[in-house]
């Protein structure tokens, strides 16, 4: 049997790469005969370069940078022969690299990125992909366009400090950004706005430790931002704060945007980077995952690019994810055949099994794996 087993990383435990590897373990112990493809995949948040990389070569360079407190952090970027950089925000700006109690939009600064983006241009790329998800920031990518030249400033001519909260009294862009000619693609597949019910600080602020009050200063301090990358940015389309993906990553798609970039599809960027298509056109069956197998998992998400291509060629997808809340028929309706969670084999909630799927995510998949293999395997 031919298994191609592409699941994104789950948050907070394994990267995509040993979630794939633990799953085929398991499968192996049943079945070792069965021809397993493994394709790790990523849309854009954590793992995103390592994923690239592994399907297009070129040169990691590891690039000192900070993180949304502005402490010392570990980035890198991967460029390759044709002068594309690419490069994650989560390694500057991630939610993972803060604690439960240092979880403030209000203060956290994407200015980690615009020092990643400076690498890239530096070295001569002539186009730079950065990859949004797992953000801890919600300042419409005020830190990275200050990082790479333009500073933020009151009505007094102040440089206004870091974060979302201050750019309530955001008046004008004092410099210009700097790039070299390099073109700026926002790899997301989030469509949310900057601003509004659907925008980044009502959806996505409150997982960040946003309070109501909080969402609500927020998205008043980004429409003022926005308006001021309008006025400012010569470049910048109008009606910023309600384009498509202007939302992703707190805001930074709006800063790419107004930047003169554009958005492209993380999981169509990767699975055309990594072959997907030839892939599961000779699949009998597919495994993909997530940490969380939830209502946003079909809105453009790993899972739901995997399951609707699946779904397409008439070959059956089962979801493995830590935690299952995608009701039955929503999920079959995305292409959907099954899905499995962690959680659940380890007992459910209430015998523990929310703390076993976060401490031995492995050895959970690789008891799934075999399950499949039993239930599957010819």
């Amino acid at each position: 049997m031919r298994v191609l087993l592409c699941p994104d990383k789950f948050a907070g435990t394994l990267a995509a790469q040993e979630v794939a590897t633990a799953v085929a373990e398991g499968w192996r112990d049943v079945a070792a005969g069965d021809d397993l493809l493994i394709r790790p995949l990523a849309d854009g948040g954590p793992g995103f370069v390592a994923v690239l990389a592994d399907a297009l070569g070129g040169r990691r360079i590891p690039v000192p940078t900070v993180d949304p407190l502005g402490r010392p952090a570990a980035g890198e970027i991967l460029l390759t022969d044709d002068g594309t950089a690419y490069l994650e925000s989560a390694q500057a700006c991630g939610l993972h690299l803060l604690a439960a109690a240092e979880r403030d939009p209000k203060a956290t600064t994407s200015y980690g990125l615009g020092t990643l983006v400076t690498a890239a241009v530096e070295r001569g790329a002539r186009t730079v992909v950065v990859g949004l998800g797992g953000s801890g920031t919600n300042d419409g990518g005020a830190g990275m366009v200050t990082a790479l030249g333009g500073t933020p400033i009151d009505d007094a001519g102040r440089a206004l400090p870091y974060g979302g909260a201050a750019l309530a009294g955001v008046a004008a862009l004092d410099g210009v950004p700097r790039l070299r000619g390099a073109t700026l693609v926002a790899a997301t597949d989030v469509d949310n706005p900057l601003l509004g019910l659907h925008g980044a600080s009502n959806v996505y602020g409150p997982q960040k430790g946003a309070s109501r009050e909080d969402v609500l200063l927020l998205d008043a301090a980004l429409e003022r931002w926005a308006a001021v990358l309008e006025k400012d940015l010569p470049g910048c389309p109008p009606g910023l704060g309600a384009l498509p993906g202007g939302g992703a990553a707190g805001g930074l798609g709006a800063a790419i945007l107004a930047l003169g970039g554009r958005c492209e599809s993380g999981i169509d960027l990767v699975t055309r980077a990594i072959g997907l298509d030839a892939a599961l056109d000779a699949a009998d069956l597919v495994i993909t995952g997530e940490g969380s197998f939830d209502h946003q998992s079909l809105r453009g998400k790993v899972v739901a690019g995997v399951a609707g291509a699946a779904r397409d060629r008439g070959v059956p997808c089962v979801v493995l994810a830590g935690r299952v809340s995608t009701g039955r028929r929503e999920a079959a309706a995305a292409g959907v055949t099954d899905a499995y969670s962690l959680v659940e084999h380890f007992g459910g909630e209430e015998h523990g099994g929310v703390e076993a799927a976060m401490g031995r995510p492995a050895e959970g998949l690789r008891a799934l794996g075999a399950r499949l293999a039993r239930q599957w395997s010819r």
